[in-house]
């Protein structure tokens, strides 16, 4: 098979997994810088660009869209997918899964455990809004943050009131979430290929931290997770539309809770902690699934 991955570097841990894991199981595999790719946007016959030659013949691709690029990045895979090229994850689920709020709505629909979570516009209504969560300690999350960043923890009303506001006044999108206490700090990334849950990894903040994320300095380990976490990460995912994805679970008094579902999950870490070629598994499920104008998608929304 021909693949190829959207990737902005080929050095990248997971991107040259990706193209290792290919060439092992004899196919060609090529590394596209997405933001170097332009298009030709015809009614019979689009076309994707790239440094003046014309892509084509790739029977597989692999997005690798930061969450920086996701707008540009979408539409170079749309562009692909209308040349009929099977992507791993479409471009309209990775669009869905980028969407917090929309991501949330959509899995909070299907019943699918969550932390309270409060989305409000006007400054007159953070009183209320905080209240509606639980109250202090809580959590205040931007909806365009990646990786940790733009998430702070609020342990009073005081302090909640002072940050949504500060935010509010940047004109700035936010959401308001409980504090999942019991937690103490560490998530579950259960990492799925298809309707399977193929790796799991407790992921564990660092002194002074409740950011679990490992590019803040939490720690990952093996873990065994229990059916309901597992059948909540394959139903996130498939909710969301998304072939491959990483789903980040909480453990609370109430059950699983799920944080996040991430379109484009690391290797490095869940390869590393547990040992696992996931990489490998990501070319098995191209081998199985690609075919001609075949898209995948599973989820609505």
């Amino acid at each position: 098979m021909n693949i190829a991955i959207l990737s902005r570097r080929a050095s990248l841990y997971s991107t040259r997994r990706l193209v290792e894991a290919a060439k092992e199981r004899g196919h060609e595999v090529r590394v596209i810088d997405t933001l170097r790719c332009y298009m030709n946007i015809a009614s019979h016959k689009p076309e994707v660009h790239y440094k003046g030659e014309n892509l084509s013949g790739f029977d597989a691709v692999i997005p690798r869209i930061g969450a920086s690029i996701t707008f540009y990045g979408t539409a170079v895979l749309r562009q692909f997918e209308m040349m009929g090229t099977f992507p791993v994850n479409e471009s309209v689920a990775i669009t869905r899964a980028r969407d917090k709020l929309r991501s949330l709505q959509l899995l909070s629909r299907r019943g699918i455990g969550l932390p309270i979570t409060g989305f409000a516009h006007s400054p007159d209504d953070v009183e209320d809004l905080i209240k509606m969560v639980g109250g202090a300690p809580l959590v205040i999350k931007l909806l365009e943050g990646t990786q940790g960043i733009g998430v702070v923890l609020a342990e009073t009303r005081q302090a909640a009131e002072s940050v949504i506001e500060a935010f509010m006044g940047l004109r700035t999108n936010i959401m308001v979430q409980e504090y999942i206490g019991e937690a103490r700090g560490s998530d579950i990334r259960c990492f799925v290929i298809g309707d399977k849950v193929v790796a799991a990894m407790k992921r564990q903040a660092k002194e002074g931290e409740f950011r679990s994320n490992l590019h803040r300095g939490g720690s990952a380990t093996l873990i065994k997770i229990t059916p309901e976490e597992r059948s909540t990460a394959v139903r996130a995912a498939r909710i969301m539309g998304l072939n491959v994805a990483g789903v980040d679970i909480l453990r609370s008094n109430h059950g699983p809770v799920v944080m996040e579902v991430n379109s484009s999950p690391g290797l490095e870490g869940i390869e590393s902690a547990t040992g696992k070629d996931i990489a490998g598994m990501i070319i098995q499920f191209i081998e199985k699934n690609a075919k001609f104008g075949k898209t995948g998608t599973k989820g609505k929304g």
